[in-house]
């Protein structure tokens, strides 16, 4: 039996930290004194809905992680596909159709029978219905069309897809989360008095949470905003009997990554991800309080610096949502060049990281396998603020007598910089970003805020310039073309006009044309080396043009207490992509 203590005391329970498929989670302690054992962890904000469709953001994400199953996941060994749902499929046709059987047996968590047409329906009324405002459905289209698999129920056990031409990422892609017809199918079919179905509204962070159904190892007990997240075990999990086998989880959610630390050295906590700034105070401290710190190499995540190149206007209030004197800086070419050498991205490595990752000139880790280096020919920016400042005199910016930048209209540069408060690593990058900028002239005004603002002000194109973090998307380039393709929800340097979100007047660079040709492209071929030189041409591209200037790529660290037992961590799935097989030992 477990024995947990207020946390001001060491404890005898648990916690744990959880990256699966790149999303992380720290988990810690509290005051409960449950009957078995259990993990309590932190997160630092809020989710904004549990509908993993309408998910845009990481807190959400995070949050409904548990409770949802796909038909593959990845491979722990090889990083390729495997069954999770599905027992196993098979390819016809050339890979042009693809037939999954599920495991026998399946049930939803409330009990009730998961089988095909559930699948059926996940795909063709919620991810395929256009209606339906869900990056997931960027990700699967294929071709110059954009057209979408055809996907049908054979039987309760098998479904069939059927490609329109070859689609490399197919079966990741089937990998998305499954969810129950007999729940959701009413909230696809009514709609609301402007005509959008009921399923924008369904399960958002007022749903009580019971009504939350799933395929997880998990479920959704209690959540009390600002405060926690309560899950216990999936009653009807596929895997079996008594998995997972930690019977309580608590995400405590807390302001910041520094409160998470201290309660991981007050020994409240198993497992916390050690910033590089934290890694010498916790080295020192490891065999002392009995955790290993893991180096997992480096993260997959594309940490960077953003200009709001939109051009477009509010189609209500006929304005442009980018300050027009602005955005002719951003849209200046020769300006990206300047503030990307204006910053000392190196000294970002070795004050914020301490040194333990590298700089981040490639939207793709070293870590993927599709990574160009800079020794095979991807475009870097030294730092140099001379030659930022030549940049800029040759575009016809001058410096008034106290030396402030001025463009050739005159008007004095200066912008607001944007990211989320809380997170420590970005809010010391975005204070030098600020001290480099006002070097060769340019005034910044960083403003750190709360991460479901920042999120709303990215949807409306409110920002000018913003500090921020995409997850990696695995090893999968085809995973992030909702953000680099032109009509993307996440295309946010330059965003279009979605359905649920529209723009009048956008202009779309002859550049993110190429980059579309080649994301159509590069799902079509199936060779590796053929695909790696398409998307090779993508990462010039990006380095060439500057929407975004690469910050830093840390190292993935954890530290992780002895006593949590099956621990094995791996690069890109996390410390504890096992969680349903771990335990803790008393």
């Amino acid at each position: 039996m477990a024995v947990v203590e207020c946390r001001t005391q060491p404890i005898r329970g648990g916690m744990v930290w959880v990256v699966l498929l790149g999303l992380g989670i720290l988990w810690l302690s509290g005051c409960a004194a449950p009957t078995r054992p259990h993990l309590i962890g932190t997160v630092t904000s809020d989710p904004k809905t549990f509908n993993t469709y309408l998910a845009a953001e990481s807190s959400s994400r995070d949050a409904i992680t548990y409770f949802e199953d796909g038909l593959v996941t990845l491979d722990e060994d090889t990083l390729l596909p495997k069954p999770q749902l599905a027992e196993g499929w098979e390819v016809f046709d050339n890979g042009l159709r693809y037939v999954f059987t599920l495991r026998e047996g399946l049930r939803w968590s409330d009990g009730e029978p998961l089988t095909a047409a559930d699948v059926d329906f996940t795909f063709n009324r919620i991810i395929f219905d256009e209606r339906i405002p869900t990056s997931s459905r960027d990700v699967k289209r294929i071709g110059e069309s954009g057209a979408l698999p055809q996907v049908r129920a054979l039987d309760e056990r098998r479904v069939e897809f059927v490609l329109p031409e070859p689609f490399a990422p197919f079966l990741i892609q089937a990998g998305s989360p499954i969810l129950p017809k007999h729940i959701l199918e009413p909230t696809v079919e009514q709609v609301d008095s402007q005509g959008n179905p009921l399923f924008l509204q369904t399960w958002g962070i007022d749903t009580p949470v019971q009504e939350l159904v799933g395929a997880g190892p998990y479920l959704l007990q209690e959540y009390t905003p600002g405060q926690r997240l309560v899950y216990r075990p999936n009653p009807y999990y596929w895997k079996g009997e008594g998995i997972p086998r930690i019977e309580r989880l608590i995400l405590r959610i807390v302001d910041s990554e520094d409160t998470a630390l201290l309660q991981f050295r007050s020994r409240e906590t198993d497992l916390v991800a050690v910033r590089g700034g934290d890694f010498q105070l916790l080295k020192r401290e490891e065999e002392r309080d009995q955790f290993t710190i893991y180096d997992l190499g480096q993260t997959l995540n594309n940490n960077f610096f953003a200009f709001n190149l939109s051009r477009a206007r509010n189609p209500q209030t006929g304005r442009p949502f980018v300050d027009p004197i602005k955005s002719r800086w951003f849209n200046d070419l020769n300006f990206r060049k300047a503030v990307a050498h204006a910053m000392n991205r190196q000294f970002y490595v070795d004050s914020v990281l301490q040194g333990l990752g590298e700089i981040q000139h490639s939207v793709f880790s070293p870590a993927s396998p599709f990574y160009l280096s800079p020794e095979e020919g991807l475009p870097t920016y030294e730092y140099n603020p001379d030659k930022a400042r030549q940049l800029l005199l040759q575009a016809g910016y001058t410096y008034d007598n106290e030396s402030h930048l001025r463009d050739p209209e005159g008007n004095r540069v200066r912008f607001s910089l944007i990211t989320n408060a809380g997170n420590n690593q970005r809010e010391a990058t975005g204070s030098l970003i600020m001290a480099d900028l006002a070097r060769i002239g340019i005034t910044v005004d960083f403003s750190p805020i709360a991460f479901n603002t920042l999120v709303q002000r990215t949807d409306t194109r409110d920002w000018e310039t913003l500090l921020l973090g995409f997850g990696g998307g695995g090893t999968e380039p085809n995973n992030g073309s909702n953000i680099w393709r032109s009509d993307g929800r996440l295309h946010l340097f330059n965003l279009g006009n979605l359905p649920n979100n529209p723009a009048e007047g956008v202009e779309v660079s002859d550049w993110e044309r190429e980059i579309d040709r080649i994301f159509i492209e590069g799902v079509r071929e199936l060779d590796f080396e053929k695909r790696k030189a398409l998307y090779d041409r993508f990462q010039i591209i990006i380095q060439e043009q500057l929407p975004q200037i690469g910050t830093f790529n840390p190292l993935v660290l954890s530290a992780v207490r002895n006593r949590i037992e099956g621990v094995d961590p791996r690069p890109i799935l996390g410390p504890l992509w096992n969680l349903d097989q771990l335990y803790i030992q008393e």
